[in-house]
């Protein structure tokens, strides 16, 4: 009797372990963007100061290139970001992932390959922190920025990404992605790898499907404002509903509709 009791002891302290892991890195990377939003006016007068000094040739009004450290905080804050947007949507997965690695392997402890898992899933979203760095700095280069993490001043690209986030939302791709970040079991049953090694191929599978699903969703922050942190949580959740929500294509058709018609409207002002 001891031995069974002292197993799901076990288990259970290892379940609560991931949960815990889960929501302090959702915390940390809420507090960590609330603190730099409230630095944020601070950071860009203190970058402007910066740029301007010894710089009477450069044309006013034209953003100095970044220097190593800009780069690099931009690069965090985007990444830390996406694992504060995303880590809540994919927490079903992950917890599935920790209970089935628990039973396929008949093992107790599933906190090793789980974290595993989690940093796979974390390495796609943070290729997409480094492509959206560098739009970024693109769009912010060619004051076509509030600011380095304001949003877009050009309606054309406003425009464009609404647009092109509303068509997505209708695609196939969209829907065969969305699909499988909503179904945890269908995708752990269908894509099941044994060892770390699998955990971590898993993980980058279910982080691409997630990309695949929501990476226009993340580039409207470029429209709504990098570091607006009212539209960051709207689209967190709104992420969150369209995966948590069983059999809910309209969700996904109607928030394409209302996207088309801001953008087009966009075009016209």
């Amino acid at each position: 009797m001891l031995g069974p009791v002292s197993s799901s002891g076990n288990r259970n302290r290892d379940k609560i372990a991931i949960v815990a892991t889960l929501v302090v890195l959702v915390c940390v990377s809420w507090v960590y963007l609330v603190y730099i939003s409230s630095g944020m006016s601070d950071m860009e007068m203190s970058s402007s100061m910066k740029n301007n000094m010894g710089m009477g040739a450069m044309k006013p009004g034209v953003p100095m290139p970044w220097g190593v450290g800009d780069w690099i905080s931009m690069l965090i804050m985007w990444s830390v970001m996406m694992i504060g947007m995303m880590i809540p949507s994919a927490s079903p997965m992950i917890i599935l992932f920790a209970r089935l690695k628990t039973q396929k392997t008949a093992q107790v402890k599933s906190y090793i390959p789980t974290l595993i898992f989690i940093s796979g899933y974390v390495v796609i979203w943070s290729g997409f922190s480094i492509l959206a760095t560098i739009a970024n700095y693109i769009l912010h280069s060619n004051a076509m920025m509030s600011g380095m993490m304001g949003e877009t001043t050009s309606s054309i690209v406003g425009g464009v990404l609404l647009v092109a986030a509303g068509i997505f939302q209708f695609t196939p791709i969209k829907k065969a992605c969305l699909n499988n970040c909503r179904t945890p079991m269908g995708f752990l049953m269908t894509n099941w790898k044994d060892g770390n090694s699998g955990a971590l191929r898993m993980g980058l599978e279910h982080g691409t499907y997630c990309l695949g699903c929501c990476w226009l969703i993340m580039a409207l922050l470029f429209v709504l404002g990098v570091m607006n942190l009212v539209w960051i949580a709207a689209l967190a959740l709104f992420v969150l509903i369209e995966k948590m929500v069983p059999n809910a294509q309209w969700i996904s058709w109607i928030s394409g509709i209302g996207m088309l018609i801001w953008g087009g409207w966009l075009f016209l002002v």
